[in-house]
């Protein structure tokens, strides 16, 4: 299983990329954001990927976090979901959005993201609401989850960036904030699931929040009412 490519983009389409690693090229597909954030042709690259390999296809799907792609891979574990869905929602939310509308239950976030039905997207939020603490978790000890055999990583022999282009700027620190105030959250004896989604609606209502004012905001939401 190949988990992570880091080489040269040789060559960029629509929705896929070739990564040069030391003479071999690794066709890639990728979301829209992902492509976005990408460098240009010639210019260092690595992404984790995930590898889909069916009697009639083998595929390789990019992400520039591990959030990111453990989001992609519990997505396609939704019935009627594939891998073409999982890039559209993660196009258009990214991994925080994703998180988010999810923790939420607010399926039409993801029923905005392109070929997504209502349906599907209710189907989504209904599957993935109890999984959405542990993914916003990684945010903290996401160079944890690289352990374990999944891993291959494939290198040219020096250290890459994950991408290079200014724009390609990956939410590290409102994630790991998330993440920080759920397991404060935890340690308090909130239930993951109320904790997710009071830390996700403190997040959306001020973005880039510190984790001690996403702890804050979050115990409001938490409070009694009345």
């Amino acid at each position: 299983m190949i988990g992570k490519l880091a080489g040269r983009l040789d060559y960029r389409a629509t929705d896929h990329i070739l990564i040069d690693v030391r003479g071999v090229g690794y066709i890639v597909y990728c979301s829209d954001r992902t492509m976005a954030a990408l460098p240009v042709v010639g210019e260092a690259v690595a992404l984790y990927t995930d590898m889909v390999v069916r009697e009639d296809l083998m595929q390789l799907y990019g992400f520039p976090s591990l959030i990111e792609k453990e989001w992609h891979r519990l997505l396609c574990s939704v019935q009627g979901v594939g891998a073409k869905v999982s890039l559209a929602i993660l196009g258009a939310l990214g991994p925080d959005g994703v998180s988010r509308a999810i923790a939420l239950g607010d399926w039409g976030a993801v029923k905005a993201a392109k070929g997504v039905g209502p349906k599907t997207a209710q189907r989504i939020v209904l599957d993935l609401k109890d999984k959405a603490p542990g993914v916003m978790a990684m945010g903290a000890t996401v160079t944890d989850a690289i352990d374990g055999p999944e891993i291959d990583v494939v290198d040219v022999g020096e250290p890459l960036p994950v991408l290079t282009r200014p724009t390609a700027k990956v939410s590290s620190g409102s994630a790991a904030a998330s993440a920080g105030a759920l397991s404060a959250l935890s340690n308090l004896g909130y239930g993951p699931s109320d904790a997710a989604s009071a830390v996700a609606e403190a997040a959306a209502n001020v973005p880039d929040s510190s984790e001690a004012e996403l702890i804050k905001a979050a115990l409001k939401l938490l409070a009694p009412k009345g």
